[in-house]
């Protein structure tokens, strides 16, 4: 039986996901816990297989642009397969019950906060990035061990592929292009999402209907997204993204409201405050856009009342101009 008040909320994060690119499982199985009161076993396990189906989407897109360092993904997928296996088996070591599920809880807390530290801080390593060069060597032993890492918050909290290993990856190859390390980012989190949703299958708690409902909305929600992703205002979603990230997690670690209360106000102006310079951007782009097409528009009715004459070669290059500045 599908459940249509997940089905919507599947649809609002998959909308979500496909604008920012924010891992699923960091705003799924937070909604799924605190929400719809779903326990935290079976929201991992059945959010991580709706995922299996979610992932391919957006690195099927990177792989046919060409945008994907396959030596990476290999060695990245040597420590995250295994550990990612190994994530589910130590969840099912740490107890059955109540005692289980307050451990998922807990674990869910701790890595939503430090995915939606994550996420705040991601602008400023996209702004300092120094790629450009796509011939650089893999460091093997350190690819092999961030994978390690997000692979075993993956098997055990369904959070991290998309938010904590793209952070982890600009730290370790500030030279790659940026759109090499998300493409690459987003094809390694395909067949590690399906090595912790197998363990799940095997040793969680999957509850068909409930993935079923989660994808009837969130299919429809990614591609939507995806489409207005390039209109979507960074620089307002992300800080609000982060709010309720961290509002989840104090959620799940069990804060007292007024320390709730406080550290959500706290986080809201450090993320607004942060963003401050995308927001400015933005507006400043947006404003060099209309004033060029009054321009055209403009210029073309002066010149040429019943039609739309081409801009020539020095109107090309000032509108170009005036664009990089505000860049």
């Amino acid at each position: 039986m599908i459940d249509l008040p997940i089905a919507f909320g599947g649809l609002i994060v998959g909308f979500l996901v496909g604008m920012t690119g924010v891992g699923g499982g960091a705003l799924m199985t937070p909604m799924l816990v605190l929400i719809f009161g779903v326990e935290p076993l079976t929201a991992v396990s059945s959010d991580l297989v709706a995922a299996v189906i979610m992932k391919p989407i957006g690195g099927g897109v990177h792989l046919r642009r060409g945008t994907v360092k396959l030596d990476l993904v290999k060695w990245l997928m040597v420590g995250s397969l295994p550990c990612a296996f190994l994530g589910v088996v130590l969840l099912k070591m740490a107890g059955t019950g109540p005692e289980l599920q307050l451990h998922i809880k807990k674990g869910l807390g701790y890595a939503l906060l430090v995915a939606s530290t994550c996420i705040l801080v991601r602008p400023l390593l996209t702004r300092r990035h120094r790629g450009g060069d796509a011939q650089v060597p893999v460091r093997i032993i350190p690819t092999i061990l961030v994978g390690a890492l997000g692979g075993l918050i993956v098997g055990m909290t369904s959070v991290g592929s998309g938010s904590l290993m793209i952070v982890l990856l600009f730290l370790l190859y500030p030279r790659f292009r940026l759109s090499d390390l998300v493409g690459t980012d987003l094809v390694q989190a395909i067949p590690l999402v399906f090595s912790a949703a197998l363990g799940h299958v095997l040793m969680g708690d999957f509850k068909m209907a409930l993935t079923g409902s989660i994808l009837i909305g969130a299919v429809p929600g990614v591609y939507a997204g995806a489409r207005l992703s390039s209109r979507a205002p960074d620089g307002i979603l992300r800080p609000v993204l982060v709010v309720a990230l961290a509002s989840s997690s104090l959620k799940l670690l069990g804060a007292p409201n007024v320390v709730l209360a406080a550290a959500i106000a706290f986080i809201a102006v450090v993320a607004f405050a942060m963003s401050l310079p995308d927001i400015r951007r933005n507006l400043a782009r947006a404003k060099v856009a209309r004033s060029l097409a009054r321009s055209v528009a403009r210029e073309s009715a002066q010149d040429a009342p019943t039609a739309v004459l081409p801009l020539t070669a020095s109107q090309d290059a000032e509108n170009a101009r005036r664009l990089r500045a505000v860049k």
